[in-house]
């Protein structure tokens, strides 16, 4: 076997591994009873999801365009996905719409007191 059938081997392996991670992403959306286990499973299986198929592309088109155009792309959901998540998350919680009782450790409650309590003074 010689280099190049090597690398479309690995590439489409990662790229059947992307596509799989990215399924289960989308399957968590759906089966996923609260918001935050949706948002985990919208984000983290994702973002692997998407490394693995950037991975897979690069190794298939072994351009210098195509791992450019992958690597930006992951380097924009490296940076957009955590801070939506995020904000997503702290949106539901301060509008009421996720179910707090669920919460093991609240540790935003804490700091909403704090704030408040710093607020009245």
């Amino acid at each position: 076997m010689d280099t190049a059938n090597l690398m479309n081997l690995i590439g489409a392996a990662c790229l059947l591994l992307g596509v799989v991670f990215t399924f289960l992403a989308a399957l968590g959306l759906f089966t996923f009873r609260d918001l935050f286990s949706r948002m985990h499973a919208a984000s983290k299986p994702q973002m692997l999801g998407l490394l693995l198929i950037c991975t897979g592309i690069m190794f298939t088109m072994r351009s210098w365009q195509w791992t450019l155009a992958c690597l930006l792309i992951l380097a924009l959901q490296l940076i957009t996905a955590p801070v939506g998540s995020h904000l997503l998350g702290r949106a539901a919680y301060r509008s009421g719409i996720s179910e707090q009782s669920q919460l093991v450790q609240d540790e935003l409650a804490q700091d909403l007191e704090a704030t408040k309590s710093k607020e009245s003074k």
